[in-house]
């Protein structure tokens, strides 16, 4: 079944938990559309994953539709959303609708996602007004990274924590869909879950959310740069692929591949007609 907006807070009102994973590309996301996940976020940790960045903060808006439209095109069942790149709405409300609109025309996005809380409230208002449903994110947000000081733990102090109750009820207000709470500790996300009518989604928050994301690369071993604590590793794929490129680097400096069965045939009168 296609999963949208609505499913997300069908969802929640059953109490089932929402998965999501990121994916960047067309391949990738018809693995994750195969598993059954509920959503795939074209994040703008693509920045990372696939353009080396050391942060988000150099994404463009042609790079999130140029990824959000290859995903778009394999994810048959999952929800599709698509990060909004660092100053692509936070100049204003005009270029955040605009923008926004790019994403779904262009990147055929079933959603966004936008980075703050009471600060962008106006803005998630003014997006979902043109029939846009947005995703929103709180906590750590990492294209304010310069802001923060680093990767930091959010919430942690009595003032941090209120204002963060303060945020996830400031952008449901404004019309968002659901939020991402990230780096965020598990006691204080559980509270704005239970205070909020729709779905909070994970990453570093604990289980008492509503839903869980994680990057693909980070869950699969295959971004090595640097491992969140939250990160649990389904799979050590980089092992693998390692393994099968020296194989790969061997067979054919051994002359071994490619063998008969991986090589097109022709007639021998052909090659004997040739000379």
């Amino acid at each position: 079944m296609k999963n949208s907006v609505v499913t997300f807070q069908e969802m929640k009102d059953k109490g089932e938990k929402i998965t999501m994973l990121t994916a960047y590309d067309y391949s990738t996301a018809k693995l994750v559309d195969a598993a059954g996940i509920n959503s795939i976020l074209v994040g703008d940790s693509l920045g990372n994953v696939m353009l080396g960045y050391e942060d988000t903060v150099s994404v463009t808006m042609e790079d999130m539709i140029h990824h959000g439209a290859a995903v778009a095109r394999g994810a048959k069942n999952a929800l599709v959303i698509i990060d909004m790149p660092f100053m692509s709405y936070q100049t204003s409300t005009y270029d955040a609708v605009v923008n926004a609109g790019r994403l779904m025309k262009e990147g055929r996005a079933g959603a966004v996602k936008l980075e703050g809380g009471t600060e962008m409230a106006d803005v998630i208002k003014q997006i979902t007004r043109a029939s846009i449903p947005v995703c929103a994110h709180i906590g750590l947000t990492p294209q304010s990274i310069n802001a923060f000081g680093g990767y930091k733990i959010q919430g942690k102090t009595l003032d941090a924590a209120k204002k963060l109750i303060e945020d996830a009820h400031a952008v449901e207000d404004a019309g968002a869909f659901a939020v991402v709470l990230e780096c965020v500790p598990a006691a204080l996300a559980e509270i704005v879950t239970k205070e909020l009518h729709i779905p909070t989604i994970g990453i570093g928050a604990g289980s008492g959310v509503d839903g869980q994301v994680l990057v693909y690369a980070d869950m699969l071993a295959l971004f090595s740069d640097y491992k969140p604590k939250f990160v649990k590793q389904f799979a050590n794929l980089s092992e693998e692929v390692v393994n099968a490129f020296k194989a790969y680097d061997a067979e054919v400096k051994a002359g071994v591949y490619p063998a008969p069965e991986h090589t097109y045939a022709i007639s021998d009168d052909v090659i004997n007609k040739l000379y």
